[in-house]
């Protein structure tokens, strides 16, 4: 069943890739219309998630964040179609790299250390992973989570790709990334705000609520003594980004246990609370409880 429905999508999907930027976001305007105005997707979700976040706004400010969430989520879903045929050129003209960050960025490369970037669903983030691969000298390393549907899952990976971005499945990441070679320098990109289950989670709040936060990023920075950096993707207007490089930890034995954990998921929080409407409300964020806190009832 799952091969069906692939080979029925895929020449739909190739067509909306091969649409010129004007009519793709015409279509992103029809789809936003549909996914929000008539079927109201996840619509529940996200307004707890906003009311949650952002106690001290108004109704009508949420509001206003909602509706610009909606529309940019269209444009980044098509947008990741777009990646399937982007050309290099085309790339580098909407996605940009701020000078200081790109200096940090490739100044590892220069000294031939490898290092880990974490970020968030923020702004167009699988463009960063094509340009960051195309435009940047160190060799870079997605962690990724596999799709059940195999050919979906092979989809993803041709979009990831494209320009060489290596991934390294999450199943076999605690083996993978221990035995990744010393040279040449890489970089291994890990996605920080997704539930971690509460059982191995760090808790911390972020945006005034208990969340688990994946360990993993800290640790591996740990185990392979690499530096840490945060990377932010904004949005300059529509189909056009901008990717900035912080140091969070230039050595990770220099800092205390979970100080590397709080400092990135700190920044990712000054950055939502900056432009709120550029990061994925969607997905179920606190979808667990701290253990021994009270279990409030939720859509989730």
């Amino acid at each position: 069943m799952g091969a069906i429905i692939y080979y029925l999508t895929i020449p739909f999907i190739y067509l909306i890739a091969l649409l010129p930027f004007p009519l793709l976001y015409l279509l992103s305007d029809f789809i936003y219309f549909v996914l929000y105005k008539l079927l109201g997707y996840r619509t529940k979700v996200v307004r707890q998630n906003l009311n949650r976040s952002f106690p001290e706004k108004s109704e009508e400010e949420l509001q206003q964040i909602e509706k610009k969430f909606y529309r940019h989520l269209c444009d980044v879903v098509l947008e990741t179609f777009k990646s399937l045929v982007i050309s290099k050129d085309e790339l580098q003209r909407r996605f940009l790299f701020n000078e200081k960050g790109a200096e940090l960025l490739d100044g590892f490369a220069t000294k031939n250390r490898s290092y880990i970037i974490v970020l968030g669903h923020y702004g167009n983030w699988e463009w960063g992973v094509n340009a960051f691969a195309l435009l940047r000298k160190s060799k870079l390393y997605g962690l990724y989570m596999p799709l059940k549907n195999p050919h979906f899952d092979q989809l993803m990976k041709n979009v990831r790709n494209r320009f060489g971005c290596g991934l390294i499945s999450v199943k076999t990441a605690s083996h993978d990334l221990m035995h990744m070679p010393a040279s040449p320098p890489h970089a291994i990109g890990f996605l920080s705000d997704q539930a971690a289950r509460p059982e191995r989670a760090y808790w911390m709040t972020f945006l005034n609520q208990d969340a688990s936060v994946f360990y993993g990023t800290e640790a591996y920075a740990r185990k392979l003594n690499y530096p840490v950096v945060y990377v932010t993707i904004d949005k300059l207007g529509r189909g056009k980004y901008e990717l900035d490089a912080k140091i969070v930890c230039e050595n990770p034995f220099d800092v205390a246990e979970n100080e590397i954990t709080e400092r990135h998921v700190k920044l990712l929080e000054e950055d939502i609370k900056r432009k709120p409407e550029i990061w994925l409300w969607s997905h179920k964020r606190w979808k667990h409880n701290k253990p021994g806190a009270v279990n409030e009832s939720s859509t989730f």
